[in-house]
């Protein structure tokens, strides 16, 4: 069995704190009743919400989380994992707190599978973070979406506002007070008349960027119960947007394992 504890950051029902972990409804009733979780030291069998700043400690044993990411690549300085939709990349229930010793560099959206990279040292958090900034990680993702989407390496432009109190974006076709401009490259991959598999590369990287941008096209991402229809996630039977970042290339960063490589897997539904 293994031991993890936890410092809560904000006002939370125990469920959910333990399902944001990564473990499903099945496996955190199966811990309750073994009295494999306490709150501040104290075992506890039921649902209360904890209060910010107490710790939450619980056993598990792997399998529990052994389909929440996948470790794609280790070294002394950097790990690269393939992560599961609903799961969090940082936070108290992230990704972060799961692997030992990972410092997160950039984010994936909770419902978002694919690859994260994380520092494990200092040296290695300040050299990611440049090369984000300088836009020297490039990061590829793959989607279906609704409709036929036909088209080759076209670059999009838009602009995008957002409601920091919703966390919800808008897009538009020309400037609006408080938006910035974006740039959406897509390349088809294969696409039919009810729906298209499409390659997406971030030329601007801005919150639910690929997600806005793609509904404002006309081609919602099927399973997106934020910018999508519920007639259409209804229709394929998607309760979880099929969005994955697939692949991850390094321009020349000052890491030696990294540079000028190539790192790629494909999400289970790619042949769809």
């Amino acid at each position: 069995m293994n031991k993890k504890e936890i410092i809560v950051e904000k006002n939370k029902k125990l469920v959910t704190i333990l399902q944001d972990f990564g473990f499903s409804f099945a496996d955190v009733n199966k811990m309750l009743r073994n009295k494999d979780v306490r709150i501040n030291g104290k075992i506890e069998k039921g649902n209360p919400e904890v209060q910010a700043g107490s710790e939450v400690a619980f056993y598990y044993s792997d399998d529990m989380l052994e389909k929440k990411y996948q470790i794609v690549f280790e070294s002394e300085n950097v790990v690269i994992v393939y992560k599961s939709a609903g799961i969090e990349t940082a936070g108290d229930s992230g990704l972060e707190k799961i692997i030992s010793g990972a410092i997160a560099v950039h984010r994936l959206d909770r419902n978002t599978e694919g690859l994260v990279i994380f520092a494990k040292n200092s040296d290695a958090e300040e050299k990611l973070n440049t090369a984000f900034k300088n836009k020297l990680v490039h990061k590829f993702y793959v989607a279906e979406v609704v409709g036929d989407l036909n088209c080759s390496g076209k670059i999009f432009s838009a602009y995008l506002s957002k409601d920091s109190e919703s966390s919800f974006v808008k897009i538009s076709d020309k400037k609006v007070p408080n938006s910035t401009k974006i740039q959406t490259k897509i390349t088809t991959i294969k696409h039919g008349s009810q729906s298209s598999l499409v390659c997406v590369e971030l030329l601007t990287g801005k919150t639910h960027q690929i997600r806005a941008h793609l509904a404002f096209l006309g081609h919602a991402i099927i399973g997106d119960g934020k910018y999508g229809k519920n007639e259409d996630n209804k229709k394929f039977g998607q309760s979880r947007q099929k969005l994955a970042c697939f692949k991850l290339e390094f321009d020349k960063i000052g890491i030696e394992e990294l540079d000028g490589k190539t790192f790629e897997k494909k999400p289970k539904w790619w042949n769809f």
